[in-house]
């Protein structure tokens, strides 16, 4: 019941304090600062289990020179602890425990946001050790690491449940229950975690001892926090305040679009779910160009600091809604590049490079194989370009300015003071016609290094889902 009116209280904020429709300003003095290494950087969400046959973090070190080429800067590594095995869930939703045949109980290895407990690694994938020594050797090749941390709730096995069960929201005859939609009331169905009770200040502490922990003994860099959005407000202030205390600066990624969390200054980046599902709907022909400027301009008017993270994958959309093959069809590379150079930091999952075309499992083990990588030179021209302009950048990048009419043809640029980019994408299965609203001469596509030009409000002609990401800087 408490969560509950937290949410609605939350909502009256939400909603009265997001009426202002100016641009983006610059980060107070109580916010975290945005380490320098983010400011143009590329995520890459790992999936442990499943990246390599092992599925362990040593195992997983020897792709780290090839992500280091490809462009990658920072490394997210899903839940990195032991997974509870009461009420762990099997692929089809059914308990482990009840599962008779011990060669098929054995298959279900449960899910990693089920944790058993905050200060240790799961065996699976390796020793606390073996941990620190990866992020050590990821330092040493300029590669960033940042864990999932999952503050909601945490697994039924887990000590606190039985140190401290205060710590935990309980039903009207004092059982402890799984997370509450609180728009519902009803259960969301994850039926294999407990839920959490953020009244509690000794648990509050406890979660954010449990996050230090992993600064102070393995060196990280930061953390991707899920269900960001299920948690008061108020303990990311506490958390800001704690980490301004730290030696290091750490990068921050909630999984939520709620505008407190990066407008407080408490987090550099919140997920851009709904850009995400835009390009879906474009990609099947529901949505087009317009949707995307008001788009724009919706977020322009609600965060104030910060960035979005820019998807077509990740391990939910994967699992969940299908591979991007599934969801965009012919246009997900054009829908990458979108992601790319649009208005954030890129995110790309493990296997989108090869391409990934299957489903990986939530709850069990399907290694993804590493034959063929078709895409590693498209994602490392991209990501190269990402890195070297600075009008594209995650923070501190150009405005983007619009330079086209057309509904099909997406073409907008984005002009700094050193480096200007323009990036035209057919967001259509047809051939198009369009033109420009400026002329410039001379801009190289990074992908086919090739030289354009463009006279304003000349006709042109472009393939479907064809792109151009053009460098205007190139010769001067």
């Amino acid at each position: 019941m408490n969560k509950i009116i937290a949410f609605f209280l939350l909502c009256l904020l939400m909603l009265f304090g997001c009426q202002d429709t100016g641009t983006r300003v610059s980060e107070s003095a109580d916010g975290l600062p945005l380490p320098k290494w983010a400011e143009s950087a590329v995520l890459y969400e790992v999936n442990t289990r499943n990246v390599t046959a092992e599925g362990t973090f040593n195992a997983f070190q020897t792709h780290l020179p090839r992500l280091k080429s490809m462009g990658i800067d920072i490394l997210w590594f899903m839940p990195i602890h032991p997974i509870s095995m009461k009420n762990r869930k099997a692929t089809n939703g059914e308990l482990v425990e009840s599962i008779k045949d011990p060669l098929e109980r054995a298959k279900y290895l449960g899910s990693p946001y089920a944790v058993a407990d905050y200060k240790s690694v799961n065996p699976d994938l390796g020793t606390t050790q073996d941990f620190k020594e990866f992020v050590k050797v990821a330092h040493e090749k300029g590669l960033k690491v940042i864990i999932d941390w999952v503050p909601n709730h945490s697994g039924w096995d887990n000590s606190w449940i039985t140190n401290h069960p205060e710590w935990y929201t309980k039903d009207e005859d004092g059982k402890i229950t799984d997370p509450i939609n609180p728009e519902t009331g009803e259960p969301w169905g994850w039926t294999d975690v407990a839920d959490l009770d953020y009244n509690n200040q000794e648990m509050r502490q406890a979660m954010l001892e449990s996050m230090k922990f992993w600064v102070t003994e393995a060196d990280i860099d930061g953390f991707r926090v899920d269900v960001a959005h299920g948690i008061p407000d108020d303990f990311w202030d506490q958390m800001k305040a704690e980490f301004s205390k730290l030696p290091k600066e750490l990068f921050l990624l909630a999984e939520s679009e709620v505008p407190y969390h990066r407008n407080s200054g408490a987090f550099h980046a919140t997920y851009g779910w709904s850009f995400h599902h835009l390009m879906n709907e474009i990609a099947q022909g529901e949505k087009n160009v317009e949707d995307i400027r008001k788009w724009l301009k919706k977020d322009r008017s609600q965060f104030k600091k910060g960035f979005s993270i820019h998807f077509t994958s990740n391990h939910d959309e994967n699992t969940w809604a299908g591979t991007v093959m599934d969801r965009m069809g012919a246009g997900h590379q054009a829908l990458a590049v979108l992601a790319a150079t649009f208005d954030g930091m890129p995110l790309l999952y493990n296997g989108q490079e090869i391409p990934l075309n299957f489903r990986v499992p939530f709850f069990e083990k399907d290694t993804i194989h590493w034959d063929n990588i078709q895409y590693e030179d498209f994602y490392k021209n991209l990501f190269a370009f990402k890195d070297q302009c600075s009008a594209i950048r995650n923070e501190g990048g150009a405005e983007i300015e619009f330079i086209s009419d057309s509904n099909e043809v997406l073409a907008f640029r984005r002009k700094g003071n050193y480096d200007d980019a323009v990036v035209i994408i057919n967001l259509t299965n047809e051939t198009q016609e369009y033109s420009l609203d400026i002329s410039f001469e001379n801009f190289r596509n990074i992908h086919t290094n090739s030289l354009f030009d463009a006279t304003a409000k000349k006709t042109m002609e472009i393939g479907p889902w064809q792109y151009m990401v053009l460098d205007g800087s190139y010769g001067k």
